[in-house]
């Protein structure tokens, strides 16, 4: 095998040319589907990014009515679904691969707005927390304090905003310690959160803004959640924020929490906890990419059929012309196995080396349109893997007929070719 193998190296070098455009279909196959696997696996880890963030792993537990949220603000307080309890919130902590859990209530003031002085912002979101939602959810303070005891305890109309707030509000002023107004009610700024990722989703589209980013830029003001009632006039049902080991556990996870919640619930009621499952919307959306990247997957390799006719072109080729040396190794003895092995050797390095210049050029090739179009990529080693050994069979099916015909020649009158 290994001498095989040598002479083969001897026969491409010998030809160089010839043996670089028989490999050419070869190249152009195995670059075109590396580039498109890897711009495919660069786009859904994008896509999985930009629905789940990076590496906040948190699933939201809302109420639903049917396939829609439960909206409060239009629908009201709803009959038969309890208050959580603080026993609730430990059993969900005991559920596997949860790491945190925090109860929270949530308002988009579309009415009233939040006031500070003649500034105003209509739209923001009004959440009634306790300081697990900040450390669940991702959010660190970035100025002032957080929440303490004696703001449940004694009612404290304290708030905490995020960065967004404090820009819309203050203009660049410190806000700490400031007094704005939700519902008319003042609250007293303590503190300023931001989130602890830096990650931002990447926008090319404003579809993607939309499905990404527009839900993410509304301002948040955090009361504490024994001040709700004082806000909203009534205590009702919380939603829940879970924060989750890993990104695979987020939807059994979410699921289990959703359970455990129903379970409080009367049967008959159309109301329901739901876990939000963004991984099953990433997946949703990584199918939609892949079942239109798989026609050109199937498109692409129609160039290595191609290339391997080629190859068995130049095969035939080479056992023509090889026709005495054939003759002459049979008559003194080379059995038909040492030739046809000789021959699919030969046609297997020629393969394997244009699946290995094809693994570089579609590497080379997708970095090339990913800086061309802001196309995310990323390098698949199994693809790569694949791709050589593909290229490595293609040579020994398409050299199976010259191979063939060289053992099947006979001695006396390959011996008497011109």
């Amino acid at each position: 095998m290994i001498e095989n193998i040598r002479l083969s190296f001897q026969g491409v070098w010998s030809h160089k040319l010839r043996s670089f455009l028989t490999m050419l279909g070869i190249i152009i196959g195995i670059a075109s589907i590396i580039s498109i696997v890897s711009t495919i696996k660069g786009t859904n880890e994008q896509i999985k990014k930009n629905l789940i963030g990076s590496g906040t792993n948190t699933v939201q537990i809302q109420l639903y009515q049917g396939e829609n949220p439960y909206e409060i603000l239009y629908a009201g307080i709803p009959a038969g679904i309890p208050v959580c309890s603080q026993e609730t919130l430990e059993s969900i902590r005991e559920i596997r691969d949860v790491e945190d859990a925090a109860f929270y209530t949530i308002r988009t003031d579309y009415n009233n707005g939040v006031y500070y002085g003649n500034n105003s912002i209509t739209g923001a979101q009004i959440f009634g927390t306790d300081n697990n939602y900040f450390r669940t959810n991702g959010l660190v303070l970035k100025s002032g304090r957080s929440f303490v005891e004696s703001d449940f305890t004694a009612f404290h109309a304290a708030a905490i905003i995020d960065t967004g707030t404090a820009d819309s509000l203050f203009n660049g002023d410190d806000p700490l310690g400031k007094t704005i107004e939700i519902n008319q009610i003042p609250f007293t700024v303590v503190g300023v959160v931001e989130e602890d990722s830096k990650f931002e989703p990447v926008i090319n589209t404003i579809e993607e803004y939309y499905t990404y980013y527009a839900s993410r830029s509304a301002a948040r003001v955090f009361v504490p959640s024994a001040l709700w009632p004082a806000i909203h006039f009534f205590d009702e049902p919380q939603n829940v924020a879970i924060r989750v080991s890993n990104t695979e556990s987020m939807t059994d996870a979410g699921k289990a929490v959703a359970d455990l919640l129903n379970t409080q619930i009367s049967e008959s009621s159309e109301i329901r906890y739901q876990a939000q499952d963004l991984l099953k919307q990433a997946e949703e959306l990584q199918n939609l990419s892949n079942a239109t990247n798989n026609q050109l997957i199937w498109i692409a390799s129609i160039s290595l059929l191609v290339g391997g006719i080629g190859v068995m072109n130049i095969m035939l080729v080479s056992v023509t012309e090889r026709t005495k040396e054939i003759g002459l190794k049979k008559a003194i003895g080379a059995k038909k196995s040492r030739i046809l092995w000789q021959f699919l050797t030969e046609a297997a390095v020629l393969t394997s080396l244009g699946g290995i210049v094809g693994v570089g050029a579609g590497i080379g090739l997708a970095e090339i349109i990913s800086h061309m179009t802001s196309a995310p990529v990323a390098i698949s080693l199994p693809s790569i893997f694949v791709a050589v050994v593909f290229s490595m069979v293609i040579g020994i099916i398409f050299g199976l007929l010259p191979s063939f015909k060289a053992a099947n020649l006979n001695p006396i009158d390959a011996l008497r070719h011109e």
